[in-house]
């Protein structure tokens, strides 16, 4: 493991607290997922946070967490650990909609993209239906 990978994995929160982190500092990188379908938040829904390590070029995840009842997961990654790179969210999409009693056509979402100022801010919503979704860079 490359040492900037550990230095994020060193900085990374344990799966399962994304629904904890209301008294923590905000997250350099937030999500907020929308079923559109519905005209909801999507909550309860699995995300899985992914580092590309550039020496191998693997995926390794970093952290898990699951969307609360207004569709976010605050505290995906620290400032601390947020760092330049190329990174993957990972939307457990068709256990969502089963989760609802519907079946879909995207079973999952992989949004990849690459930091180059990890000074700033990001944010990656994701629009979602039961056929079609569409994602953008927010601030």
């Amino acid at each position: 493991m490359s040492t900037r990978l550990q230095r994020i994995k060193d900085h990374i929160l344990s799966a399962n607290q994304c629904s904890e982190m209301s008294a923590l500092p905000p997250s350099p990188l937030t999500t907020h997922v929308l079923n559109t379908g519905r005209g909801i938040p999507a909550a309860g829904m699995s995300i899985t946070l992914y580092f590309l390590d550039p020496t191998t070029p693997a995926w390794n995840r970093l952290t898990t967490g699951t969307t609360n009842n207004d569709g976010r997961c605050p505290g995906l990654i620290t400032r601390e650990a947020f760092s330049p790179g190329t990174y993957k969210m990972c939307f457990e999409t068709g256990q969502y909609w089963e989760g609802l009693g519907e079946t879909c056509f995207y079973p999952y979402v992989e949004i990849v993209f690459t930091i180059t100022d990890s000074s700033q801010k990001f944010h990656i919503p994701l629009l979602l239906s039961r056929f079609s979704y569409s994602t953008y860079r927010g601030s």
